[in-house]
């Protein structure tokens, strides 16, 4: 079909296209559309609500992984000891691991085991001085993401470390020997 023939004369294409002050232009391929989803309101507001929840997140996992401190520490200990005696990649990550497991179950078993008080509070230290140490450390750094100011960073590193060492101990006393024969659950299995 040719141009003109058959068509709607009014849909026809005009010879000349020109533009005319009396006409008015839309441009719609470079229109943007106000979407309240990616306001920059919005995302700041998303933003600090993510880092309330990303915080809370971390500072929870450090309360329910502090008790694992001192188990921490030994595998930590016993793995690089062990590369450097020759036992190779694998070998330092098996005794490492191994070392840390041995140290939980041997401090479980003796807490729940024991009934002498002395010898409770001992190995209650045990664990909570390195969740103490680990706490007042990762207080610290995390202060220092909010103040400049090192004293009070170290203010609220000693609370974390009092917290999180008392947190620890107060897990690991949470099931006292019951039962006739003196033995309880494990406290943190």
């Amino acid at each position: 079909m040719k141009h003109g023939e058959g068509a709607d004369p009014s849909l026809s294409l005009p010879r000349e296209f020109c533009y005319s002050a009396d006409c008015a232009v839309e441009v719609v391929e470079g229109a943007t559309h106000a979407n309240f989803v990616a306001g920059v309101s919005t995302m700041l507001a998303l933003g600090i609500v993510l880092n309330i929840i990303g915080l809370g997140f971390f500072c929870w996992v450090l309360f329910t992984l502090a008790i694992y401190a001192l188990p921490f520490f030994v595998g930590m200990t016993a793995g690089p000891y062990a590369h450097g005696v020759g036992a190779g990649p694998f070998g330092a990550i098996v005794l490492g691991l191994v070392a840390a497991a041995f140290t939980l179950v041997i401090g479980q078993t003796i807490f729940s085991i024991v009934r002498t008080p002395f010898l409770r509070i001992a190995v209650a230290l045990k664990f909570a001085v390195p969740a103490a140490l680990a706490g007042f450390y990762a207080t610290f750094g995390l202060s220092g993401l909010t103040m400049t100011s090192d004293p009070w960073r170290q203010v609220l590193a000693v609370i974390g470390a009092v917290v999180i060492g008392v947190t620890a101990w107060a897990r690991l006393a949470a099931s006292p020997p019951g039962g006739p024969s003196g033995h309880g659950r494990p406290a943190l299995s």
